[in-house]
């Protein structure tokens, strides 16, 4: 399941980034809804067998900043809940970290940015007329 997790995550995470760059209504963002709601799709089968589907105040809440002993505050990657913690890591491909886990604003830029992503995926999913649950 990791394999297809990650599959998944690294699927939305380009269908997201491609979504961002167009304006809700914009012909060519049908394409990529499909896929989005696709993925929504598989994940929504995935948690009914395997984890509860929290929600972004859960997950925010559920994983703890440390302080580490450089002084820096990271969050450790085994504390992050899935399918979030896959989220996060196709999001931070390419950032820095320390070994012991990344920094704790990475982590907040990336709850930040998700939700911004979510309401601009909900303008677009508006605009074609499509339900999102």
């Amino acid at each position: 399941m990791a394999d297809d997790l990650r599959t998944r995550e690294s699927v939305r995470r380009k269908a997201l980034s491609t979504l961002s760059h167009l304006v809700p209504g914009d012909p060519q963002a049908a394409a990529i809804l499909n896929v989005l709601d696709d993925i929504e799709d598989q994940e929504r089968v995935d948690l009914n067998q395997n984890h509860p589907r929290l929600d972004i105040d859960a997950v925010r809440k559920a994983v703890l900043i440390e302080r580490h002993s450089s002084g820096i505050t990271i969050v450790r990657e085994a504390g992050i809940p899935q399918p979030w913690r896959e989220r996060f890591l196709q999001a931070s491909i390419g950032s820095t970290r320390l070994v012991d886990g990344p920094y704790a604003h990475d982590w907040e830029k990336f709850l930040t940015q998700w939700q911004a992503e979510m309401l601009h995926l909900d303008a677009h999913m508006s605009a074609s007329g499509a339900h999102q649950p």
